[in-house]
């Protein structure tokens, strides 16, 4: 392969001299260079213009089937979020692939779809990682030469023991790392104001955005580890039910089954918006019930989620050793995504207030209403 390329791009580089091809964001070389050759643009022009678009296009279907398995990698190291490991149905990294083609949308908007500008981005980019892989094969080759014979160290990713003609191999992957170095510094100098400046400093970037995710989660096992957990400390000893109340109907009832199988402390909560409204309320919640003591919030701002949040804080601290704060919210279950919008969803409001305080636990209890076919 590294034959052909050579090859390739000599004789290209010598057809360009002599046919006096100049780059124009117009017309490719390429395309002049056939053009020329063949004498216009009859078939033989479009059957070489073809085979390049399909190499083109096989190149960057290259990049959507590589990423998403390199992403996953990293992100099975710890370095990139841990959604890119997750296979879709497909099994492909399906995440990997929306983000890259995010990001590459985004590269094309930046720089107008200009592969001048684009061009530095990808060789300083390539470069670098030609010459970081380079000098990583140089100095593994470096340190297997320092093992005793029969001697094996397990690293991550591999395991390293003696070999001979160690010194002839780190020579080579060294004088490679080198020479894509220089390349790489030739880039970033002749490019830079051409858009090169703009890998200089993405590229420290990103290395400390990946190096805080690992960071992260290395923070994260440490104090979820359970190797210095001790003793196991004891379980809750009982729940304080908090349940949320707009009216009352089968939902709520269902509601008020589960949170009674939870515990026998329950108390319903009911914002009063319309006192009106609020007195039909109490008078069902007096039928229906079953004798749990119903807290009725004033709210005279129509505010609905605020007076939860303050009566939910009041009863948290007062809250004993040993107890734990349960917010049951019936949840209407819409049957198409179409109606769902025409729902507040009250459960994931209080849950994004909520999630952050200790002790507290908000529990949804879905209840459907399925229309009947011929009903009006």
């Amino acid at each position: 392969m590294s034959l052909i390329l050579g090859s390739l791009f000599l004789a290209l580089s010598f057809l360009t001299g002599k046919v006096q091809a100049v780059f124009s964001e117009e017309e490719t070389v390429i395309s002049q260079l056939a053009r020329t050759i063949y004498d216009g643009r009859g078939a033989l022009y479009l059957m070489l213009i073809s085979g390049t678009t399909v190499i083109l296009i096989m190149a960057a279907n290259t990049a959507f089937a590589d990423f998403p398995r390199l992403g996953a990698l990293h992100a099975g190291d710890g370095f990139l979020p841990r959604q890119l490991t997750y296979r879709g149905s497909r099994l492909v990294y399906s995440r990997g692939i929306v983000t890259l083609a995010v990001i590459a949308s985004i590269l094309i908007i930046i720089f107008q779809a200009s592969v001048t500008r684009l061009i530095p981005l990808y060789a300083i980019g390539v470069f670098l990682s030609f010459t970081l892989s380079q000098a990583g094969m140089a100095r593994r080759w470096w340190k297997i030469g320092h093992l005793a014979e029969g001697v094996e160290v397990v690293e991550p990713g591999s395991t390293l023991k003696y070999e001979k003609g160690w010194q002839y191999r780190m020579m080579i992957n060294g004088f490679g790392a080198v020479c894509t170095a220089v390349v790489m510094v030739v880039f970033a100098v002749t490019k830079f104001k051409e858009g090169a400046w703009v890998v200089l400093i993405l590229t420290p970037v990103l290395v400390t955005i990946f190096f805080s995710i690992h960071h992260h989660y290395k923070r994260l096992a440490k104090k979820l580890s359970l190797d210095n957990f001790g003793v196991i400390p004891p379980h809750a000893m009982r729940h304080r039910v908090i349940m949320s109340v707009s009216g009352v109907h089968q939902g709520t009832l269902a509601a008020l089954r589960y949170a009674r199988m939870l515990s026998d402390d329950i108390t319903a909560v009911h914002v009063t918006i319309e006192p009106a409204d609020a007195e039909k309320v109490r008078q069902k919640w007096e039928t229906w019930g079953e004798g749990v003591r119903m807290v009725m919030l004033d709210s005279p701002y129509r505010l609905f989620i605020e007076p939860i949040l303050g009566y939910i804080a009041e009863v948290a601290k007062q809250r004993q050793p040993g107890e734990t704060i349960t917010i049951v919210v019936p949840e209407f279950v819409a049957e198409s995504r179409l109606t769902e919008i025409l729902h507040t969803n009250t459960a994931d409001l209080l849950r994004s207030q909520l999630r952050r305080q200790h002790g507290i636990v908000i529990i949804n209890v879905p209840y459907h209403v399925h229309e009947e076919v011929g009903e009006h």
